[in-house]
């Protein structure tokens, strides 16, 4: 997506968050009827074999049958070029970047230094999202854990997120709020309600299908959501007496026909990122397999 692409969808996004704010229903905005178009396949560049170049590895992604990936942060500026000449090179787009600073620095922490490091890292996201020409950075909000309750994760988060809005409005990027395992956001409604709150239209949902298994249905949550959502992750998950695991698209738990329905009902058109295993053990017949199986779960093809 060019910059003039993005401003228009950050224009038409700005419908959204405004009839958001006066309580009118998502459904009713302008993102009711989208143009019809196919949900593009992608995978996490971090799943593609380490041992193999960048220009290798984005060829795997293309060839196996992805049309973008998700690339993770980059702070070094030449790494970060290397990889744009390589999907360049080979004709696949960066789609989003995943922000990686969140985890071991939340923007909720009490410490001051913590929370820098934190918005540090996502500012390079959103720069490596400009370079790309990537329109998403995937951002985890906050971590509720014995020093930061749900209260002050809710407040802190949003108050650190509110200083990054306008260098994703510079940049015309969007941030995309993920649900993780984080003690946080832990149903659809309240997910709904802290994005809202931004009333800013480059704050929107990255929905992650495998993720709210464990408490919750995909279809629920994609229903909720709506047009909120800017991005999706899709893995399966599976429960077992005792536990549980991560296991392949197909293998698991999540209700694809029901999770495709949802989408539908949406009018869903963006992109679908899987999140899956990875290895330099992986080789081009797994990323083919990983295809086929979104061209049959998620979009309904035989």
């Amino acid at each position: 997506m060019n910059h003039s692409s993005r401003r228009d969808f950050l224009k038409t996004a700005a419908g959204v968050a405004s009839a958001a704010s006066f309580g009118l229903p998502m459904m009713g905005s302008a993102f009711s009827n989208p143009a019809p178009a196919e949900i593009k396949k992608g995978l996490v560049y971090d799943m593609l074999p380490k041992r193999m170049s960048h220009t290798d590895r984005c060829k795997l992604a293309r060839d196996a049958g992805f049309a973008v990936v998700q690339a993770s942060t980059t702070p070094d500026e030449k790494g970060a070029e290397t990889i744009k000449q390589a999907a360049d090179m080979a004709g696949i787009r960066i789609d989003s970047v995943m922000n990686l600073a969140h985890w071991e620095f939340p923007l909720s922490s009490a410490d001051p230094a913590v929370v820098d490091k934190s918005l540090a890292g996502a500012r390079t996201s959103l720069r490596n999202a400009n370079l790309w020409g990537s329109d998403v950075v995937l951002i985890v909000p906050a971590v509720v854990n014995a020093q930061t309750s749900y209260r002050d994760a809710w407040t802190r988060s949003q108050a650190q997120i509110r200083k990054l809005i306008p260098l994703a409005q510079e940049l015309s990027v969007v941030i995309g709020i993920e649900e993780v395992w984080n003690r946080f956001l832990l149903s659809p409604l309240e997910m709904a309600a802290y994005i809202d709150e931004f009333k800013s239209p480059v704050i929107q949902a990255w929905f992650d299908v495998g993720n709210v298994v464990l408490y919750g249905y995909p279809q629920d949550w994609i229903r909720t959501l709506g047009k909120r959502i800017v991005k999706l992750h899709v893995k399966d998950f599976k429960r077992e007496e005792g536990g549980y695991e991560w296991v392949n698209l197909g293998d698991g738990d999540v209700d694809w026909a029901a999770v495709r329905q949802a989408l539908a009902d949406i009018n869903y058109s963006g992109s679908a990122i899987a999140e899956l295993d990875a290895g330099d053990s992986k080789d081009e017949a797994y990323f083919r397999d990983i295809s086929r199986r979104m061209d049959r779960l998620l979009l309904g093809k035989t």
